[in-house]
């Protein structure tokens, strides 16, 4: 990863648990932008208060010379430092395996646990708690467990049997419930989920930006499909039932503020999505729509992120997942050795891509 911190001093490698070592650059980088998804990955040692800091601490910087840094708090605490009292590092550790707990309690349970029962079972206060687990996975425990049940009844609908046994196997108290909830989310009927995509239309158009040729699909929602060398087949392929045609007119508006989107992807747009994964799927692409523009992150970084440390292999099958090329900004994450590793649309777009959002093209 490249460092976003220039210094006048050699780049010591810090030894921690991952595959590509990090340095001293990249551990102040890390400090000075404040960045959560470096929390337990590495610790600063301010030799001038004898503390020892996360990166996400909110106190003020010192200055970059008072700082060592240390791949676990007890290498700090051996070399001396005190455990800061207003970011406390200690808690990294403790917040990760309550967030384990609470991901399992949330997947395992037949129906929704109370925010105060699944809070008391990690350990922590409801208030706390709740803070916790929206600041890293971007949803509220109660939206993360209407994201489990509606991934059940994708899937109960996706196999052979009645559409109320599916809704009442994924958990909803009835098929009012589902409908109010997991309809939304599924974009389309249940029955249409189930059946390839019956009743639902689809439009598609194709147009020319400065990446190449973009195919465009939407539902009345907003976009579901933003790709490139591709064709409507791609569609077809995934809703064989669906009634998918040509946009026309009624697209043009939606295709040409797409176009300006892709051909200016260091800006912000508005443009409406209709795309819906698992919990961890939407997490992930939330995520890397917090990445700013001409920046990167690791999959190691996204996973740490959405609360999921270990799933480093799972951040990238949800990254590569992801449907609407460059509005959900996919080519913004790299190998944790630093290389830009593989693009759905080849390197050269991804390339492309970065150096807009740098300025460089």
């Amino acid at each position: 990863m490249a460092s976003l911190a220039t210094l006048p001093r050699p780049a010591r490698s810090i030894p921690v648990n991952d595959t590509h070592p990090v340095t001293d650059d990249e551990a102040w980088a890390a400090f000075e932008r404040r960045d959560r998804t470096w929390d337990g990955r590495v610790f600063g040692g301010v030799k001038s208060t004898g503390i020892y800091c996360r990166p996400s601490c909110p106190a003020r910087r010192p200055r970059r010379e008072n700082v060592e840094f240390f791949p676990t708090a007890a290498a700090a605490a051996r070399a001396g430092y005190r455990s800061c009292l207003r970011c406390l590092p200690d808690e990294v550790n403790r917040e990760e395996v309550a967030l384990e707990k609470a991901f399992r309690l949330l997947a395992e349970a037949e129906e929704a646990p109370s925010l105060e029962a699944v809070a008391a079972a990690v350990g922590y206060s409801p208030h706390h708690f709740h803070r916790l687990f929206k600041r890293a996975t971007g949803v509220t425990p109660a939206a993360y467990a209407r994201s489990l049940r509606a991934r059940r009844a994708q899937e109960a609908l996706a196999s052979d049997g009645r559409i109320t046994d599916a809704i009442y196997d994924a958990g909803y108290s009835g098929p009012g419930r589902f409908y109010a909830d997991a309809g939304k989310r599924l974009g389309m009927t249940p029955s249409a989920w189930r059946d390839g995509g019956r009743g639902a239309v689809i439009r598609w158009a194709t147009a020319e930006t400065d990446l190449g040729t973009m195919l465009v699909a939407a539902t009345e929602k907003g976009i579901c499909r933003l790709s490139f060398d591709e064709d409507e087949t791609v569609l077809r392929r995934r809703f064989p039932k669906a009634e998918i045609c040509h946009g026309g007119p009624d697209l043009a508006e939606l295709v040409e503020r797409t176009v300006a989107a892709v051909n200016a992807p260091e800006k912000p747009h508005d443009l409406p999505l209709d795309v819906h994964g698992t919990a961890f799927q939407e997490a992930v692409w939330r995520e890397l729509t917090r990445i700013p523009p001409g920046e990167t992150r690791t999959y190691s970084q996204i996973a740490a992120a959405v609360g999921r440390p270990a799933a480093v292999r799972a951040a990238g099958t949800a990254n590569g997942d992801n449907n609407v090329a460059v509005l959900i900004p996919c080519h913004r994450v790299i190998r944790t050795d630093g290389t830009l590793g593989g693009y759905a649309y080849g390197l050269e777009r991804k390339v492309a891509l970065l150096q807009k959002e740098r300025g460089g093209a």
